[in-house]
């Protein structure tokens, strides 16, 4: 059984990550564990590589809070251009996936508070009266009614990211 390490505490990203090791490596084949770590960028992190910085940097964290497990694994989430995404970073003891997500466009009006130095989250729970929306479906399900929603978007970009790990090719 596979030691997992997720660099977070959001249900919506967890969730993610374990029904995608699962549906990679088995039923029952990792025990997930959640550490609290900075990513050391601003908790709205702009563009692409600040983005994949601060998963990179969770990774760090989470590797030296538990250095024992198997994998360690960070998703942060992210504005670019006028959309949000994430970043996905994966380690184990060889080698690093990494994989972005799908974006979702969002609207002008969210956009400006965004940019006049809000979080997404927040803006979308006040928009919303949902709170702690980020942990739950997210602008995603919001925006998409329901059809795609945070962890499923995450669930994507974190399969993507775990190819590396069970395909011989790229080692």
């Amino acid at each position: 059984m596979y030691e997992v390490v997720c660099a977070t505490t959001n249900p919506a990203k967890i969730q993610a990550i374990l029904r995608a090791f699962s549906e990679i490596f088995g039923e029952a084949s990792c025990h997930i564990v959640s550490v609290d770590v900075e990513s050391g960028v601003p908790e709205q992190p702009f563009g692409s590589a600040e983005t994949r910085a601060g998963a990179r940097q969770r990774v760090v964290n989470a590797r030296q809070a538990q250095p024992q497990a198997d994998f360690w694994v960070a998703i942060e989430a992210g504005i670019d251009d006028d959309s949000t995404f994430s970043w996905v970073v994966i380690e184990n003891a060889e080698q690093r996936g990494e994989a972005r997500s799908a974006t979702l466009p969002l609207p002008a009006v969210i956009l400006e508070k965004v940019r006049a130095g809000e979080a997404l989250g927040p803006v979308m729970s006040a928009w919303t009266g949902i709170d702690e929306v980020g942990r739950k479906e997210g602008a995603i399900g919001i925006f998409t009614a329901g059809k795609l929603t945070r962890s499923s978007v995450y669930h994507q970009a974190v399969v993507l990211a775990l190819s590396p790990f069970h395909n011989a090719i790229y080692r």
